[in-house]
């Protein structure tokens, strides 16, 4: 009797401690150093037509402009320190940025006015309830959704896609990135009370169940249709590895996307299809331990061979994609809400595991240092030879957005 005693103690007190994550303190350090580094951005970069985005090999910090899909994170980011601090100044920086991107809500030229809106305009209405917020994310909505074909059952990514062979030029390319932008379809759906958005959301969602996956819940990077007929033409790669290959950060947007829609629908096999790809992710023999991982699952591995032009020799060591990790942290602990049981505690337990190591001097920069960023160590594109072990201003945004569920986070 006493042994029980002693276990039910032992149990409700380790319960107790991960029912207070915060006491783990990454979370107050990792805000911490985002407070430091964003204090020297804005300090230094004044200019609302200039987006951080990364940094050049020497630390500088480079920017794009108010067309370029990751123009929303910057001030999403700013958001998140706000939430967290609860500082008037955050939130009158990331106001002035956000309300820098308006005319992005008439955008109809690619799929990401998901990230470019819902980010910026879409936390600053959850935050404020400004209700012209509302208006320019319904509006924002409307141009995204003029992007769906009905035929395909999909919202078409980019106008075209040349395959990395260069035998073929596709015209109605969807990539696994676009499940992301489905969040701001659902959110004007209730604000605006049409349908619309949401059925379009669902069955892309359908769409890219069904053709994007492999048996293995590993994802293509894209998937090329036929706008005439909805015949899937090809499954290729851009950004990784190979056509055949599991590309990190695109089985991290899947896992998050797929964990919004069943939030969105509460239909099981969005769930189901959540939980493989989780699984995918925590289960995979070429995971580091520290639980960052290569910029692809399978480089240099046997049967997969790239498009591109490969050389291995390029890299002492593999390239790790901290934005993948941070993608895949914050989906966890999403996902955390809708199981139960062992499930809850190992996807709990790989998003804690992510953001130790994330929050480790190994991948958080020094005050003043990686472009006024706060993770190092992520990839852009390695086949288009784009921001290589760079900070990336969307490693920063999931990164904090996972702190803050980490901190909510209530078992």
């Amino acid at each position: 009797m006493r042994f029980f005693f002693l276990f039910v103690a032992v149990f409700f007190a380790a319960h107790l401690v991960a029912a207070k994550p915060d006491s783990a303190g990454f979370v107050k350090a990792g805000f911490s150093a985002a407070e430091k580094q964003y204090a020297y951005m804005l300090s230094a970069y004044t200019d609302l037509k200039l987006y951080p985005r990364s940094a050049d090999p020497n630390g500088k910090t480079t920017f794009t402009t108010i067309g370029d899909w990751t123009g929303g994170f910057w001030p999403g980011c700013l958001w998140y320190v706000y939430e967290y601090s609860n500082d008037e100044k955050w939130k009158s920086a990331a106001v002035k940025w956000t309300e820098s991107l308006e005319k992005n809500q008439f955008n109809t030229n690619h799929h990401d006015i998901g990230f470019m809106m819902n980010c910026s305009y879409g936390n600053a209405y959850r935050l404020t309830g400004n209700e012209s917020y509302k208006r320019i994310l319904i509006q924002s909505a409307k141009s995204l959704a003029t992007r769906f074909n009905p035929i395909v059952g999909a919202i078409k990514s980019w106008e075209v896609f040349h395959s990395w062979d260069g035998k073929a030029v596709y015209n109605f390319p969807v990539i696994i990135d676009n499940m992301m932008n489905l969040e701001l379809l659902f959110l004007a759906s209730k604000l605006s009370g049409d349908a619309s958005f949401r059925n379009i959301a669902i069955k892309h969602a359908e769409t890219t169940l069904k053709n994007h996956y492999r048996p293995d819940y590993s994802s293509f990077h894209v998937v090329n249709y036929d706008a005439k007929t909805g015949k899937v033409l090809s499954r290729e790669t851009a950004q990784g590895f190979s056509d055949n290959s599991a590309w990190s950060r695109g089985q991290a947007w899947g896992l998050y996307g797929f964990t919004n829609v069943y939030k969105e629908t509460g239909q099981k096999r969005f769930l189901r299809a959540a939980i493989k790809m989780a699984e995918f992710y925590i289960n995979n023999h070429n995971l580091p331990a520290d639980k960052i991982p290569y910029w692809d699952f399978n480089v240099n591995q046997a049967g997969y061979t790239p498009n591109w032009k490969y050389d291995a020799s390029r890299f002492k060591e593999i390239p790790r994609d901290a934005s993948a990790a941070a993608i895949t942290s914050s989906a966890l602990l999403e996902l955390c809400r809708y199981v139960n049981g062992r499930q809850k505690e190992q996807f709990f337990s790989m998003a804690k595991a992510i953001l130790q190591s994330l929050s480790s001097p190994q991948y958080t920069a020094a005050p003043g240092t990686n472009g006024y960023f706060v993770l190092k160590h992520s990839v852009g594109s390695i086949p288009h030879n784009g921001e290589i072990d760079v900070p990336l201003v969307y490693a920063d945004y999931y990164y904090l957005e996972a702190l803050l569920r980490f901190k909510r986070f209530r078992f």
